[in-house]
């Protein structure tokens, strides 16, 4: 194994062939798209089908401050880590969108020197994967209006169709549009609009299928909209499916890299971790698990959001078993949600605690430090930790790389020893009503005291019984800068409730969205956005991309 220390001083990354070699991949069976970058096909994962799994770790977080809190620095980290105590470790981590590289986030590679690389081609074009979902997206939107212009012998009501365009870029101008303008020969005028390419149920699809069979059984089962008599049109029933599989042909294969430190690394699939499930594909999941002792993957937001949707939604579908769970905390978290007073910070973190708890893990918490911190304060942390009889470990990752998180990866190596015998529990069956499994996530990891439907969100839940999804599991989409769904409600908020506005089916990727308060589905750039900074220098290196 090569040391990564050098790796930190200045070397190049190891050539993609030498990364697999270390995973039991030969060259031959790894389609290489230049010097570091590489698909593994999954031939790889059906071959390792009968073979041992490696064990799962989840990095989740408290809930955050606007900037976020480092969970993909942290699991980049660990990964790292791991390594440096002899383990065969891998991270998972999502791709990165265009949009908020170009807006106000910048780029999802980690941070510091817990990074995947080669970070400017993650967060750029990369492999073309979010192109291909992209382009699938759109060509059903171009056959759901072609079909309206040659007759629509479906019977689609144009003014209840639900499948919109994408692109990924930030472009609030495209959120709300009119197409077909220009007379009959343009189409069939109605209201459309676009969603940022992440949000496309594509790429929730792609993410969750088991094979490319199973992409296009759940490709065909999207409803791009309802018959004037109010019943479903899949994209199966617009005959979109084969050409979109093949257009997401080479996209189904995960992507091999490495960390700054040349430890592999899969960074495969995207979607949105607010309408969509929030974690990387289960195909890559299901791979590394093959190919490593440890994987440490994320799951967007904090426990409510991120970590609920990875347990009730992808390790439900792919049959995953987590063998331990991170939160991610900072000091500057705490703070922002009212430090150590009643109700503050500290309650916010407790709770997310309990909420990894009701899933039947013991977590460990990885305070990720940054550079101003007071020491005292971390040490205070620490012990409200140890009053809620968990591990609190400081990690300095995004400072020192894996070093820095080798009391972590120990802490998380003794988890997993002490959550062997525990088996993953599911706050909700999947045969429980629509209004159940609402209830039952917003009351135990939440803290409200009850859902109140508004009088569309109802015509909604009647609709999508009526038809069938009822039995589906539930994808809560509210913010996720509180514990409740109104944004300013900081710390641990009680006596509330959450208001459900509108409920969405998507019925391939399989899951029932529940929209609370105003999610937006394109972003927009703001006053200065991070594109202005960008610049090419005359031996074509950019610069203004960090």
């Amino acid at each position: 194994m090569p040391d990564p220390d050098t790796r930190l001083l200045g070397e190049p990354p190891r050539r993609i062939h030498d990364v697999a070699r270390e995973l039991g991949l030969d060259a031959d069976r790894i389609l290489p798209h230049g010097h570091y970058i590489a698909k593994v096909p999954l031939e790889e994962l059906t071959a390792r089908a009968d073979g041992p799994d490696g064990h799962l770790v989840l990095v989740t977080a408290m809930t955050p401050t606007p900037q976020g809190e480092g969970k993909t620095t942290t699991t980049v980290g660990l990964a790292d880590a791991l390594r440096r105590l002899g383990k065969r470790s891998m991270a998972c981590v999502r791709e990165p969108s265009l949009g908020p590289y170009f807006g106000i986030k910048g780029g999802g590679t980690g941070a510091g020197r817990a990074q995947v690389v080669p970070a400017e081609a993650i967060n750029l074009h990369f492999v073309g994967d979010m192109y291909a979902v992209e382009k699938a997206n759109n060509l059903l939107a171009a056959m759901v209006d072609n079909h309206l212009q040659h007759g629509n012998s479906l019977g689609i009501d144009p003014r209840r169709i639900v499948w919109r365009r994408v692109i990924d870029l930030n472009e609030r101008s495209l959120r709300d549009i009119i197409v077909g303008l220009g007379g009959p020969k343009n189409g069939v005028p109605r209201r459309d609009g676009f969603n940022i390419t992440p949000a496309s149920e594509v790429m929730a699809v792609l993410c969750l299928a088991r094979d490319f069979a199973d992409l296009g059984e759940r490709l065909g089962r999207m409803v791009v909209g309802y018959t004037y008599a109010g019943a479903p049109v899949t994209a199966r029933e617009i005959e979109a499916v084969g050409a979109m599989q093949v257009l997401l042909r080479d996209a189904v294969h995960p992507n091999l890299v490495q960390t700054l430190e040349g430890t592999p690394a899969l960074v495969h699939g995207g979607p949105f971790a607010n309408i969509a499930q929030g974690t990387n594909s289960a195909l890559a999941t299901r791979l590394a698990l093959k190919l490593a002792d440890v994987v440490v993957t994320e799951a967007g937001f904090a426990t409510e959001l991120g970590a609920e949707k990875f347990f009730h939604i992808k390790c439900r579908t792919a049959g995953l078993r987590p063998a331990a769970a991170v939160i991610v905390a900072t000091a500057k978290a705490i703070a922002y949600h009212g430090g150590f007073s009643k109700g503050g910070g500290i309650a916010n973190l407790a709770q997310h605690i309990a909420n990894i708890r009701r899933f039947g893990l013991e977590p460990v918490v990885a305070l990720n430090r940054f550079a101003d911190d007071r020491p005292a304060d971390l040490d205070r942390i620490i012990r409200c930790c140890t009053r809620e009889d968990v591990e609190a470990v400081v990690a300095e990752h995004h400072a020192r790389g894996g070093e820095g998180a080798l009391g972590l990866a120990e802490a998380v190596l003794r988890a997993i020893a002490s959550n062997r015998r525990r088996r993953l529990h599911f706050l909700y069956a999947l045969t429980d009503p629509i209004e159940r499994k609402i209830e039952r996530v917003a009351r135990a990891l939440y803290g409200a005291e009850g859902v109140d439907f508004d009088r569309g969100a109802r015509a909604d839940l009647d609709l999508l019984t009526r038809h069938g999804f009822g039995t589906l599991p539930v994808c809560i989409a509210k913010t996720p800068l509180s514990l409740s769904d109104v944004p300013g409600l900081r710390g641990c908020p009680r006596k509330f409730r959450i208001t459900v506005s509108e409920l969405r089916v998507s019925a391939g990727a399989g899951f029932v969205v529940v929209i609370c308060g105003n999610i937006v589905t394109m972003p927009g750039l703001p006053k200065v956005p991070a594109a202005v900074r960008i610049r090419i220098l005359p031996g074509g290196e950019a610069t203004g991309l960090a």
